[in-house]
């Protein structure tokens, strides 16, 4: 990370994608081109889940190089008096895995709906059985985790690496 001042722990990171509305995920087509796309996504540990379609380029892609980059950012601001944006942002690095076994499919789902859809739970399961053999569960096994922030205090002065108010 080139701006070590504004360098955030791993603990940061967590907090910034369990914010954040959605994420990026970024690949590798088969062709080799680069794909990314946003996605609704949840952290459980040291992973993350998320669901798709059984087929189609993210999942075609995924089969082909399962080395993913997943990008958040859970605040942005405008800041017009210094010419930026005040921000907090994470980069992971990991990878992809179909996820196979029915048990795991499912939790993976139940945590993606508790986030997004906790109100709802009540009708869960019977989504689940409605749903779940059309409907694909990928987990993300994180490898390698940053995160930055960009934050001025009351007073404008920019709180550099460690300072929180």
């Amino acid at each position: 990370m080139r701006r070590k001042d504004r360098e955030m722990d791993k603990e940061f990171a967590y907090n910034v994608v369990d914010k954040a509305p959605f994420a990026t995920i970024s690949m590798v087509r088969a062709d080799k081109t680069a794909y990314g796309v946003p996605i609704s996504i949840v952290r459980e540990g040291n992973h993350f889940y998320f669901h798709s379609a059984m087929e189609g380029e993210k999942i075609e892609s995924l089969f082909k190089q399962p080395q993913v980059c997943i990008s958040a950012v859970s605040k942005c601001k405008p800041v017009p008096s210094q010419f930026t944006l005040e921000y907090e942002s994470a980069v992971f690095f990991g990878n992809a895995v179909m996820v196979k076994e029915k048990e795991e499919k499912i939790h993976g789902l139940f945590l993606l709906c508790k986030k997004f859809a906790n109100e709802n739970m009540h009708h869960f399961q019977k989504a689940v059985e409605g749903s779940l053999e059309r409907t694909a569960v990928i987990r993300i096994d994180i490898t390698h985790i940053t995160a930055k922030r960009k934050q001025y205090d009351k007073n404008g002065v920019e709180m550099k690496w460690g300072r929180m108010e």
